[in-house]
């Protein structure tokens, strides 16, 4: 029998509008589905049930956007006017805002229903979720396993029909790592592409975006993402505006494709790729050539700036956050490292890791200028088990995290578009997946690429055992 978390986002949204479901039912359905299962999974820190089950049942108050009706979450990054918002930080522990953020005022304009707060790490710093201040998330296909991070919740959420798609984010690759270690599709959009972050903050860096079961769900989310608000940038990145639903459409094209294992952390760290990541790899490879897409070897050139100019933006990034004495012996001691040595950066040494990334987004640009995307493993390793990084020594809790996750950041620093794709299953049943990296603006080009790729491997219709 076909439940209603058993339809995409994409045909639940259709039903909502076509007036054959009503959002009261459907939020009524996800609610019971948080309330069995949120406990052992830790999906979301936060749950809203009142305020989702007033919205739903006054849908003429609802703006008809493109979301109408549609549960979501959000993530604890991003505020929300009278809801306790964490930052996944005991500093922030009983934190209600006043406000809501731009980006949730987006979303509530597209007419979605929030249910709650998704689970990250804190302040979204790290590529696991388990922050001292809410539940430990956990990877629905393996308990024993954490779900990738920062938007860990956000892809548990949606791995185990706790909600249909999720709004996340994405600094050095927040959004597809947890989507790899799920088994879903995560899209980080080009910077200058979401009015609501542009990415124009420190370093270019981090960027919201979708994370969903399908192409076509994301795709969709991503529409509503980039559309909503006022754009209020003199830059903005090249191509159209979408609508990026309409390139998920299998076959439309056929794109030349590089595809690499070097990454610009190679000169910092001896990197080596497991098995599970070589097969996911091979699968992805195998998949785009029986598209008939043109798949060729590629290889990124040295980067030896690239480490240390990516640390020291990351550190810096961290100087600005609201602690200061006591409060910073609240934060996790990755946290904790990241502020007291990014408070040490001087503006000469901020000034040089910026201008070393500008010259190394340049340079990446032009070297990928042959191809319409790059294929590379979405993580060096398979999902990581709970506690597998450390708690007490920083530099090698970093270090853990660039071997893990070496292919993701450059996206960010180049400002770059990214899809994350589901392709494998491990022997022991965990996903893995790999990443497509496009040319400035080049959604739509990942999109339509993923959707071949769907359309062959069809991983929308594996589901961990809470489904």
């Amino acid at each position: 029998m076909t439940s209603l978390h058993d339809f995409t986002a994409v045909e639940q949204r259709d039903l909502l509008q076509a007036g054959e479901l009503k959002p009261a039912d459907l939020v009524s359905h996800y609610l019971d589905r948080i309330g069995e299962w949120n406990d052992t999974l830790g999906a979301l820190i936060t749950v809203d049930a009142e305020t989702a089950i007033r919205r739903a049942s006054n849908p003429k108050g609802l703006q008809r956007g493109g979301l109408w009706g549609l549960p979501y979450a959000e993530k604890d990054l991003w505020e929300r006017s009278g809801v306790r918002t964490t930052y996944g930080s005991r500093r922030y522990e009983k934190h209600r805002p006043t406000a809501s953020s731009e980006l949730v005022q987006v979303l509530d304009d597209a007419g979605g229903i929030s249910v709650g707060r998704t689970n990250t790490s804190e302040f979204g710093f790290s590529c696991y979720t388990e922050n001292a201040v809410g539940p430990t998330s956990r990877c629905p296909y393996d308990l024993g396993c954490g779900p990738g991070g920062s938007s860990g919740g956000a892809a548990v959420a949606v791995a185990a029909g706790l909600i249909p798609v999720a709004p996340a984010s994405d600094g050095g690759g927040s959004i597809r790592i947890p989507a790899a270690v799920n088994g879903l599709v995560g899209i980080k959009p080009s910077r200058g592409r979401v009015p609501a972050g542009a990415g124009f903050g420190l370093g270019g860096l981090s960027v919201p975006g979708p994370i969903a079961r399908t192409v076509g769900d994301a795709a969709m989310l991503l529409d509503v993402l980039s559309t909503g608000g006022s754009y209020e940038f003199a830059t903005r990145c090249p191509g159209g505006l979408g609508p990026f639903l309409a390139s998920a459409v299998p076959g439309a094209r056929r794109f030349r494709i590089g595809v690499t294992t070097s990454s610009p952390w190679d000169t910092a760290y001896d990197l080596h790729l497991d098995s599970d990541a070589t097969d996911a790899l091979e699968v992805g490879i195998n998949a785009l050539a029986s598209a008939d897409h043109q798949v060729e070897e590629f290889a990124f050139g040295p980067a030896p700036e690239y480490p240390s100019a990516f640390r020291t933006i990351w550190q810096a990034s961290a100087a600005g956050l609201d602690v200061e004495g006591a409060q910073v012996e609240l934060l996790e001691p990755l946290t904790r490292w990241l502020v007291q040595e990014g408070r040490r950066v001087s503006a000469c040494d901020l000034a040089g890791a910026l201008g070393a990334l500008v010259e190394y987004e340049r340079r990446t640009i032009r070297s990928m200028s042959g191809f319409d995307a790059i294929l590379t493993p979405a993580l060096a390793q398979s999902p990581r088990p709970l506690g597998w990084f450390s708690t007490n020594d920083p530099e090698v809790n970093f270090e853990q995290q660039c071997r893990y996750t070496p292919f993701t950041s450059f996206a960010n620093a180049c400002g770059l578009p990214a899809i994350s794709l589901p392709v494998h299953m491990t022997a022991d049943g965990l996903p893995m997946g790999v990443q497509l990296v496009g040319q400035p603006g080049g959604e739509n080009t990942l999109i339509a690429i993923g959707a071949d790729l769907e359309l062959r491997l069809r991983w929308h219709v594996a589901h961990p055992p809470q489904w």
